[in-house]
């Protein structure tokens, strides 16, 4: 008698303790909150009904043009002046990634585009850190533990970059724990913001760069150049990898991708995102497969929540069922987002355990 081994069920991804490196506070609202705030201070929007202003985000965000996805902030952004919003939303946003199973996020957002009523940059920053802090609290009497820890953008194509690093570093005890730049590529290189990245530099503060999503090896060299110790988006650096000339060869590595895979540099990939933005024609498409596959350290991120209409249990269930990735290819990429959070090593340390366990137990 010929006994046959059973395939194992797939992971339950919602279940799944993940580590979101890469979400923009300002694109992940929730649509009935988005309305609400909306209606308070009079701000017209595409649709009165959550579930019609939710398709309208996604319809719009999947033009494949990226100044057109970033249009939809302007909705976003005008109801986020005031501290109660900023509070309510940073709140829900922490529930919200708690309730699909991540167990640690770094979520980032830019104070400036928050003061048009006029709060300071530091209003804004203290209202969505009391926010965070009440998302915890509530996700804990919930049965969720989540950590969180905040990412203080500056706008590449404005000249706010020394304030926005400054910000970091006053509130790094208070739970921010790292600097980027986001925005457009094209024309504004990350050296742009070289003082900035010095002070960073200067003040052991770390930072990512969004580099290699809208522009190629040149955004992320300029990103290297300055000093970034992961790179938001960062696909593109497949555009320095060449494919063997004889067939079954291994693809060639040129100096920029080889220094991003041999000194680990992270890569926050988000794959909705990038195919609505056109950088990735789909999922089964992505260079994240081909990265991951030579050795790079990338991690799977939502980018903007409510934006891409996504999650991160949806990012891994995709990669899964149309990226060809099994679930230890997820699972790697969770445990190389949590080595790669910008959190105290004995945090981190305890952090890279209990994903490596909660997902081994899940596959056992």
């Amino acid at each position: 008698m010929t006994v046959s081994a059973q395939t194992p069920a797939p992971v339950d991804l919602h279940a799944a303790p993940k580590v979101l490196l890469h979400d923009h506070l300002d694109g992940g609202l929730r649509p009935s909150t988005l309305l609400e705030l909306a209606d308070e201070i009079g701000h017209e929007l595409p649709s009165t009904d959550a579930d019609g202003l939710a398709r309208w985000f996604v319809e719009s965000a999947a033009s494949g043009s990226l100044v057109r996805y970033l249009e939809t902030f302007d909705h976003t952004v005008a109801v986020l002046q005031r501290e109660e919003a900023l509070e309510r939303v940073a709140a829900e946003a922490v529930l919200d990634l708690a309730a699909d199973g991540v167990v640690y996020a770094e979520i980032r957002y830019a104070p400036e585009l928050c003061t048009g009523g006029g709060l300071s940059m530091e209003a804004v920053v203290e209202a969505v850190q009391a926010g965070f802090a009440r998302g915890v609290r509530e996700a804990a009497e919930a049965g969720h533990r989540i950590g969180v820890g905040t990412l203080v953008d500056a706008m590449r194509q404005a000249d706010n970059h020394m304030a926005a690093a400054r910000l970091a570093v006053r509130y790094r005890d208070a739970g921010v724990v790292g600097f980027d730049i986001a925005g457009p590529e094209d024309g504004f290189p990350a050296t742009r913001q070289a003082e900035a990245f010095d002070l960073l530099r200067a003040e052991h503060v770390p930072f990512t760069v969004h580099a290699g999503e809208a522009a190629g090896i040149d955004s992320v060299e300029g990103a290297l150049a300055v000093g970034a110790l992961r790179l938001g988006h960062g696909v593109r650096v497949a555009d320095d990898v060449v494919a063997a000339d004889a067939p079954g060869g291994a693809p060639q590595l040129g100096r920029v991708a080889t220094w991003v895979r041999d000194r680990r540099i992270a890569l926050e990939a988000s794959p909705t995102s990038n195919i609505h933005t056109g950088v990735a024609p789909s999922y089964a498409g992505h260079p994240s497969t081909l990265l991951k596959d030579l050795g790079f350290a990338v991690t799977v991120n939502t980018d903007n929540r409510l934006v891409s209409g996504t999650s991160m249990t949806r990012e891994m269930t995709a990669l899964r069922e149309e990226g060809g990735w099994s679930d230890a290819d997820l699972a790697l990429a969770s445990v190389a987002a949590a080595e790669a959070a910008f959190l105290p090593l004995p945090v981190r340390e305890e952090l890279v355990l209990r994903v490596r366990d909660g997902w081994a137990a899940l596959s056992a």
